[in-house]
Parts: C-alpha cells; structure tokens; sequence
C-alpha cells in the first residue's frame, strides 16, 4: 500500500459535492491507460474525503446516495477516471519521464521508415521527440498522445505506423522452439507444411517487431530459418 507521503490526491465534483481520494500515481496511469489495476492495494486510506489534506471524511450514506454503492475501490476508480489529479512537481516530473518510456516504446514497436520499411531505433525516437519539443501528458494514455506526437516528428524523421507481413520457412526440427513466441509477436497465416518437412507461415507484426522477429528466429533455429517481405 502507499504510503499518504507519497500518494497523489484524485479528485472529482459530482452532484454539488467534493469527492477526494489518496491513491498511489502510477495506479492512476494504469487505470487511465486502461490497465488492470489492484486498486484495493493502491489507496493510501480506505477512506473517500471531502478535503483529503483536512482529513474532511464523507459518510458512507452520502457515498451511497452519490454513487449507489458503499465499495470505496469503486468509488475511486470512479474518481479517478472522472476527476482530476493533484500531483507535486516531482511526482509530475516522474510520471511524464514514466509515459515517455512508454510511448517511445510503442512508436518503435510500431512504426517504421517508410523509405526503407525498416523500424527506427528508440534512441532514434526519443532524440527527435526531443528535438520537436514534444510534451508528453502523464495522465492521458499513450495511445491518446501517439498520433499527436508522429505529427510533430514527421518534420524531422520519416516515420508511419504500419504492420508488416513476413513469409517463413522453419525447419521441422525447431518448430516446437518458435510457435509460441511467434504467435506473440503477430498474426499467423498461410500455416503449410512443405514437401521437405519444413514449416511455412505468413506472420503478420507491427512494423518496429521486425529486427526482434529475426533476431528470435535466428536464435531459435540457429540461423536455418528463411524470411522474405510479403509485399
């Protein structure tokens, strides 16, 4: 459980009433970002305030009127997807350096060079979002900021989300090694069994999956296995 200290007020005005919980930060961002979240042990108190600072409780009878349930983590999951959150500096610094990561990371598993239909690197990305200048929102999911931001970093690095399809030959011997991961990386099509025993499928994957793809594929078979672009 978070501690109080360390906790950020989430807060929401419904039906001419304040309502105020403590909650850790990053249980905020999941929620946000629709994640599965233990919300039960994210509160800093089981408690829902009128001001959270003054320790100003509400009674279980007005949280029954308002919300027509007396479960306080449902209570705050509804404040927080609802209200507002009060966060100090620091925590605020942390969590935009927090959804930074996450939305490099899902730009460069992603997108790809148009020009050459190869993926760009994270540090590639994380460079020319710094060059733009661009302003990542803690509190708004990555998927909410992505095409916000490839329209800032278009100027300056050829980039569109994309996916891909990868035509492989897999030995027999080192089918069982590779099924699993790839059905994981992407979709898989055109499953075949060739007349030399060899394994072959189409495997549909985010465009940025591409050097991961290979780099597994490569490692599971030993180098045997045989990929082409399906153009």
């Amino acid at each position: 459980m978070v501690t109080v200290e360390d906790a950020v007020v989430a807060r929401w005005e419904k039906a001419g009433s304040r309502f105020e919980v403590l909650v850790d930060p990053e249980a905020v961002q999941a929620i946000r970002d629709g994640r599965p979240v233990n919300l039960a042990d994210k509160l800093a108190l089981d408690q829902v305030f009128k001001d959270a600072k003054k320790g100003d409780k509400i009674s279980l009878e007005h949280l029954e009127k308002t919300f027509h349930t007396r479960d306080i983590v449902e209570i705050a999951r509804q404040i927080i997807q609802n209200g507002e959150v009060q966060v100090t500096t620091d925590q605020r610094h942390q969590l935009q350096a927090l959804k930074h990561r996450q939305i490099v990371t899902m730009i460069a598993r992603n997108a790809m060079n148009p020009q050459t239909g190869a993926p760009h690197p994270p540090a590639r990305i994380e460079a020319a979002m710094n060059e733009a200048r661009v302003h990542v929102d803690p509190f708004r999911s990555a998927d909410q900021q992505v095409n916000e931001i490839l329209a800032k970093l278009r100027p300056l690095l050829p980039i569109r989300l994309d996916t891909v399809r990868v035509r492989m030959k897999v030995p027999a011997q080192y089918y069982p090694r590779v099924i699993g991961e790839l059905k994981g990386l992407g979709k898989l099509s055109e499953e075949q069994w060739l007349g030399d025993g060899a394994w072959s499928a189409v495997l549909e994957i985010p465009a940025g999956v591409q050097t991961e793809l290979y780099e597994k594929l490569s490692a599971r078979t030993k180098g045997a296995a045989e990929t082409a672009l399906v153009k």
